[in-house]
């Protein structure tokens, strides 16, 4: 497996939960929709921590980028998303699935947006500076610890 293909199938496993507790507040199923959405945001914030404080770093470090460029793009992105999380926890404490679903909506197209950058050409890029250290990298991957 490679780092591209690692956290691009990281990106499928979010969707899948969101999927999930869209599913769950569709059916009116909130005390599940609570565990999904906890779910949801525990691990797309643990995405995000990844890139901000393992991948994105190393990257910026390698490509000599001084922190700006495609990385600083992407943060500011995972800030957008990290707005949305409140609200969307607040509609579902409320039973409110009109607006839950305007915010699920929302934020689906704006991670979609934003994951389709990542693997088309961030993610490439990264791969084609560490190949040399791919297995490393996926065994950091894979242990990294999100508090």
């Amino acid at each position: 497996m490679t780092i591209k293909e690692y956290m691009t199938q990281n990106h499928k496993e979010c969707d899948e939960i969101l999927a999930q507790l869209e599913n769950a507040v569709e059916n009116n199923n909130w005390n599940k929709a609570i565990e999904l959405n906890e779910k949801f945001k525990n691990e797309t914030l643990k995405h995000f921590d990844i890139e901000e404080n393992y991948l994105f770093p190393m990257f910026d470090e390698k490509a000599s980028t001084g922190g700006c460029g495609p990385t600083q793009v992407m943060k500011m992105e995972h800030e957008q998303a990290r707005t949305v999380f409140p609200k969307i926890e607040e509609s579902i404490k409320e039973k409110d699935s009109d607006r839950f679903f305007g915010l699920s909506e929302s934020l689906m197209i704006l991670i979609q947006q934003h994951n389709s950058k990542e693997e088309q050409m961030l993610y490439t890029m990264i791969q084609n500076l560490f190949n040399d250290e791919n297995e490393t990298i996926i065994e950091a991957l894979k242990n990294y610890e999100f508090n």
